[in-house]
């Protein structure tokens, strides 16, 4: 009952301290999305209706997804413009080593700090579709570090990374993993934002791996709402996330239930949100998919808001 209706009833509103559910819409936090660039016209279409949606919102930044073997460079490039040009949102550009010399992916680059675009997602990207294993391109980047680095000396980008709070699926252990993070932050990394988990302690037990190495630039926690649980278990397989057992029985006999599933995924991504934020963590990178609905919800019970 709204409090305009309950003073027609006569009755009067009291402060209860707010539900546990919305206890976090207290505090400051700050939230940024991830978009993958259309394929179709209809597939725009739905794109556009998501960037729309969460523009209210006023998030950190917008990332825009680059395809596996550079797959879809101007695609990529044509949506970040647009969204600079036609929003009030900061997009950042992702841009891989893969299938490009240093110089095409320096031109591209260039493009980008022409365009007005200032903020870069450097990664080392997944190799083309059927290929196996990463190859660095002949003449290219090899790998991460190296595209943070030639990135600074073309120009003063802020650029963010990927970190993996589970180990990158091709790192030989966990060690490794964090000594290649802070390769990528020496060469000029501002910011790194971690591939998707599922459990809250997933991610401290990571926070306190980068916190010993000496690791002081922010870790931003990347959360997935799942709408596809199917999906995700295979993905996940391939990249190295853990599903856990609690998860399949919360979507267990939903196959047919989308509605329902759509309640599961946001309560789950919420809760997840919700013990990070008590850790004191403030930032957090949703994986849209280029929906809006799951993460609009979320960051409303965040507190994350339209002004008024």
């Amino acid at each position: 009952m709204s409090e305009g209706k309950a003073k027609e009833m006569g009755g009067h509103v009291e402060d209860d301290g707010g539900l546990p559910i919305v206890a976090a819409a207290r505090n400051a936090v700050r939230v940024s999305f991830e978009f993958f660039p259309p394929k179709t016209e209809k597939m725009a279409e739905s794109l556009w209706e998501a960037v729309k949606r969460l523009e209210p919102l006023a998030p950190s930044f917008v990332s825009v997804t680059y395809g596996a073997g550079g797959s879809t460079r101007e695609r990529t490039h044509e949506t970040v413009v647009r969204i600079a040009r036609e929003t009030a949102m900061k997009p950042a550009a992702h841009l891989t080593c893969v299938a490009a010399t240093q110089g095409e992916i320096d031109a591209v680059a260039r493009a980008y700090w022409q365009a007005g675009i200032r903020h870069v997602v450097a990664l080392r990207g997944d190799p083309p579709d059927g290929q196996s294993d990463y190859v660095p391109h002949p003449g290219g980047y090899a790998y991460a570090s190296d595209l943070v680095a030639g990135l600074k000396r073309l120009a003063d980008f802020e650029i963010s990374v990927a970190a993996y709070p589970e180990g990158h699926p091709q790192s030989p252990s966990l060690a490794a993993d964090i000594d290649n993070l802070k390769r990528k932050i020496d060469a000029g990394a501002t910011r790194a934002i971690s591939q998707y988990f599922f459990g809250a302690d997933v991610f401290r037990r990571f926070r306190d791996r980068v916190a010993a190495a000496g690791i002081v630039i922010p870790v931003v926690p990347g959360i997935l709402p799942v709408t596809n649980f199917g999906q995700v278990v295979k993905f996940s397989a391939a990249c190295g996330a853990t599903v856990p057992g609690w998860m399949h029985r919360a979507f267990d006999g939903l196959d047919d239930d989308p509605d329902t599933r759509r309640l599961v995924a946001a309560t789950l991504a919420y809760e997840q949100v919700q013990a990070l934020e008590a850790d004191g963590i403030r930032d957090f990178h949703f994986y849209t998919l280029n929906r809006a609905d799951l993460t609009f919800a979320i960051c409303h019970l965040l507190g994350v808001r339209p002004a008024k």
